[in-house]
């Protein structure tokens, strides 16, 4: 794998879903003080996925937000560690998919 600046910051302890690595590579890149970390979590098939990658901030969880991101037939758990609030990290996630 290449090193890369946010390679610390995005815990890659599953494979993530096509699209979505881009998408919070830029997000990190964008937001270097704001997003301390992201994990993304399990990986399931749904029919509902199709299209652009789309991301919806679900819950909080104990230091920031879980999401969940769709894209190529599946959904992903995200679990971002943040000290953006919701609709701030909502905008954040925006500019990340439009950045391309």
């Amino acid at each position: 794998m290449r090193l890369r600046a946010n390679q610390d910051r995005l815990k890659i302890e599953h494979s993530i879903i096509d699209g979505v690595r881009d998408m919070l590579d830029r997000l990190l890149r964008d937001n270097p003080k704001s997003i301390r970390n992201v994990v993304p979590g399990v990986i399931r098939r749904v029919r509902d996925a199709r299209g652009e990658v789309k991301v919806h901030i679900t819950v909080p969880v104990q230091n920031g937000w879980k999401a969940i991101a769709l894209s190529a037939g599946a959904r992903q758990e995200l679990f971002i560690s943040t000290t953006l609030g919701k609709e701030e990290l909502e905008h954040a996630l925006e500019q990340a998919i439009r950045n391309r």
